[in-house]
């Protein structure tokens, strides 16, 4: 493949719809794998003696490391290459927790596959680079699509396979999924060119200097990742409290909640024409708001099933929505450094995503599926009240974009 970007045959939008759908495919496919395991947790519990908790955290942490050590590799290097390799080696890790035979093994893969699976992280920015200024909101949402609908359906599938097929063969199948998206890739992404000859070192302080020089920056990831405690403490618990009394659920029964998730998976293409029209801001403070009302809801009545569905719905619309406005104001801050601001932002959300699950799993041991909703809501008014935070007192950069 000798295209580049640069010379990639644009549409109207500046990404053709097949090679769209190969996006949106691609980050679903690989953020999938991060999940899998949940819907299991009862399955592998029963088979590895000891805090079975620890491997969607291990999966978690090993995502935040990836973000932070590898996403901003992007600016540096040729993303497409970088999505191949990380492909492969994800591939590998997903075959290493198929054969695994004791807990310490699959906590290792777990690390693995969180680190490799970052390659989403490397189809975001690629999408933005190659949308068009005035459609890359909308770009971006149906990327961010792909990318909840894996997180979201990945427990369905999950729950079903392993219950009619046994575990390993779920992580067997998650291993063949990316090696075809590997091949895929191969063929029809084009090359990406460099915006940066830093060093790695460099590279990775550079993180830091973006940080402390952009509020709007920062204020982005605290939000988002505070959303991420409650959304990650929901759907890391689940699978054990449905798996108790008085639900009594088996695994296909807990996947299928992701069904309901997915619901909100909708609201991505719907964000990022808002933001692209009427500016981002408000759309943050909407899905604040919204994954807020959800949990006060559910912990108001957690023996209630129906309750449970329809706040599954709406707790994950207002996060795709708020993380999708999250990106398009990041993303307007320096083009030639989306992957490391990329980076910034996922490295809030995902350390929220594992301090949520740590903390999900504390709150329902010592207080109960109420307790979990409590946290949960907690950390959407915090989200929200970031996101209220008037703006005179945030600090005011020349070099931050209006929101």
């Amino acid at each position: 493949m000798s295209t580049t970007a640069a010379a990639h045959n644009h549409s109207a939008t500046g990404i053709s719809s097949s090679l769209m759908l190969l996006l949106a495919t691609g980050a679903g496919l690989a953020v999938a794998t991060l999940y899998y395991s949940q819907p299991m947790l009862g399955i592998l519990g029963a088979e590895f003696p000891g805090d079975i908790g620890w491997v969607p955290t291990m999966t978690q942490l090993g995502y935040a490391l990836g973000i932070w050590l590898l996403a901003p590799l992007g600016d540096r290097y040729d993303r497409r290459r970088i999505i191949l390799i990380k492909g492969a080696v994800l591939t590998v890790a997903l075959l290493l927790a198929a054969g695994a035979h004791s807990l310490e093994v699959l906590m290792l893969s777990s690390l693995a596959i969180g680190l490799m699976a970052t390659l989403a992280q490397d189809i975001v920015p690629a999408t933005a680079t190659l949308a068009f200024h005035a459609h890359r909101g909308k770009m971006v949402g149906t990327v961010m699509t792909g990318l909840l609908l894996g997180i979201l359906l990945s427990r369905v599938v999950s729950g079903f396979v392993a219950e009619h097929f046994g575990w390993r063969s779920m992580f067997v199948a998650a291993a063949l999924s990316i090696a075809l998206l590997n091949v895929t890739v191969w063929f029809r992404l084009p090359r990406f060119v460099p915006t940066t000859q830093l060093s790695y070192g460099a590279l990775l302080g550079s993180l830091w200097t973006l940080f402390r020089r952009h509020s709007t920056l920062r204020r982005a990831a605290l939000a988002q990742g505070l959303m991420s405690v409650g959304f990650s403490a929901f759907w890391s618990t689940l699978a054990v409290m449905l798996h108790a009394a008085p639900f009594h659920m088996g695994s296909s029964a807990i996947g299928a909640f992701g069904l309901a998730g997915a619901a909100g998976a909708l609201a991505a293409p719907l964000a990022g024409r808002m933001a692209d029209r009427k500016g981002a801001e408000h759309v943050t403070r909407l899905g604040a708001a919204l994954l807020t009302v959800a949990f006060i809801a559910m912990a108001c009545a957690p023996d209630q099933l129906w309750l449970l569905v329809i706040g599954a719905v709406v707790f994950d619309l207002g996060t795709q929505a708020s993380l999708v406005a999250h990106q398009s104001i990041i993303y307007s801050i320096d083009p030639e450094a989306r992957s490391r601001l990329n980076a910034v932002l996922f490295i809030g959300m995902f350390t929220g995503m594992s301090s949520g699950a740590y903390l999900g799993s504390q709150a329902l041991r010592r207080f109960g599926w109420e307790g979990v909703c409590v946290l949960a809501a907690l950390a959407g008014l915090a989200a929200l009240g970031v996101r209220m935070w008037p703006k005179r007192l945030q600090g005011k950069l020349a070099s931050s974009p209006r929101v």
